[in-house]
């Protein structure tokens, strides 16, 4: 496959510039995986279990098993393949010490496990051994995503692309150009990426990646048109069924969301999903219904955590508005301190950013809550709950000018970007006058 920037679509690109939760649970954790084991998961496992068996000094076979067992937890919402995986990995390490591919398999576990100091470290050891290696590139830039460096991700980005083109890469330059603020360059990375794209999975996941950002952009007929393809070339594609139940929902098609919420979380019971569905449950009056998601939720956190995840950043977006306000303090600091350590740190993640942002808001501590929530917006990165914490933030400070702004904005970005709310954000405007 040609790289993406080359010939007459760099000139644009680079005139332009001087690619979501947890990698797992992130939005760039649900790219095309680089290099993944062959065959169906399930299948893969078994076949790559029994060739072990009759191979035992096989270090390239442990790394694959090890990659499949991350693909798996991936799949099925299942963190106990984590330790496995964990195994097998250093087992091909033992086999064939610093061979690329299993420290590429660590890379992408630590990911998985929201340790993304240790992916980058990971990742840079396996490119040390393989410099043209697309997973461990891959890991690369989720991580320095994931830590909030996006001038680093997105020089990554670019190397990779130059060095080992791929659908993994492309979509994942796109992501760090949404987080960058630019919009319109993200669009055009995956409508390029699109025209090279021949496998149908591949063609599912760039639809879903451009519903995300009509979905970001308020433009929910494009979102829909964009999720429907990516279902029609991957029916069970999870990630496009929830793109289609949050455009039905704020659509006001409630009970068609309810269905597609019901099928997400019986298939992949992830925070985000179950929450999710608690809250259009919830938004419907079922208040019982709900608390019995977001506890199955909890649990899976502490399962999550028993398996080397750190969770915290799910703990502290649930706990700020379902559950205890110190406990969402705590993890939001937690997890902010973790993936940017120091004093001086200007940017971070703007998912820790605006987690910790509120998190200090359901405390009462607006002052400090400010910077963090300017922080989570800085970048341009277009999330209208951001916007929402931000105005509410600005608001509880008595900034009604500001409040106004972005409170209005964050409806205009999406009039439904969750059940409960956004019509909080209707009410809080019209407190304040309506709309600047």
């Amino acid at each position: 496959m040609r790289p993406l920037l080359t010939g007459a679509s760099v000139a644009g690109l680079v005139a332009a510039l001087t690619l979501g939760s947890a990698v797992l649970f992130g939005r760039s954790s649900g790219a095309p995986a680089a290099a993944s084991p062959a065959g169906v998961p399930g299948s893969g496992i078994a076949g790559l279990q029994k060739r072990l068996r009759e191979q035992p000094h096989d270090a390239a076979g442990w790394a694959s098993l090890g990659a499949a067992y991350v693909e798996q937890a991936r799949l099925t919402a299942d963190p106990t393949y984590y330790p496995k995986a964990d195994e097998v990995l250093r087992r091909s390490l033992r086999e064939a010490p610093g061979n690329d591919g299993a420290l590429a398999g660590l890379g992408a576990l630590a990911a998985a496990r929201h340790d993304f100091h240790g992916a980058l470290r990971y990742a840079d050891g396996a490119l040390k051994a393989n410099p043209y290696g697309q997973r461990a590139a891959a890991v690369r830039v989720d991580a320095l995503v994931e830590l909030g460096r996006y001038d680093d991700a997105l020089a990554a980005a670019r190397r990779a692309d130059t060095t080992r083109p791929g659908i993994p890469i492309f979509t994942r330059l796109a992501y760090v150009r949404e987080l960058r603020g630019e919009v319109t360059e993200a669009r055009r990375v995956l409508e390029l990426a699109r025209d090279s794209a021949t496998d149908r999975g591949d063609l599912a996941y760039i639809a879903t990646q451009l519903g995300e950002l009509a979905w970001n952009d308020g433009d929910l007929g494009r979102a829909g048109h964009e999720y429907a393809e990516a279902l029609r070339l991957s029916p069970g594609s999870m990630p496009a069924l929830d793109g289609r139940a949050r455009v039905r929902a704020a659509q006001g098609d409630t009970a068609a969301a309810l269905k597609d919420r019901a099928e997400i979380v019986r298939r992949l019971p992830l925070p985000q999903y179950l929450t999710e569905y608690g809250e259009l449950l919830e938004s419907e009056g079922r208040r019982d219904e709900a608390k019995g998601q977001y506890a199955v939720g909890t649990a899976w956190a502490r399962i999550a955590k028993a398996n080397g995840v750190d969770a915290d950043l799910e703990t502290a977006l649930f706990e700020s508005d379902h559950g205890d306000p110190k406990e969402a303090l705590r993890a939001a600091r937690a997890e902010y301190e973790r993936r940017c350590p120091g004093a001086d740190v200007r940017q971070c993640s703007v998912h820790s950013a605006d987690a910790l942002a509120w998190a200090l808001h359901v405390n009462g501590r607006d002052d400090e809550a400010l910077r963090y929530a300017r922080q989570a917006t800085a970048t341009g990165y277009r999330r209208a709950q951001f916007r929402f914490h931000l105005g509410t933030i600005e608001k509880a400070l008595g900034k009604r000018a500001e409040a106004r702004r972005d409170l209005a904005e964050s409806l205009r970005r999406n009039p439904g970007f969750a059940p409960l709310w956004a019509p909080r954000a209707k009410a809080a405007l019209d407190d304040l006058g309506g709309a600047p």
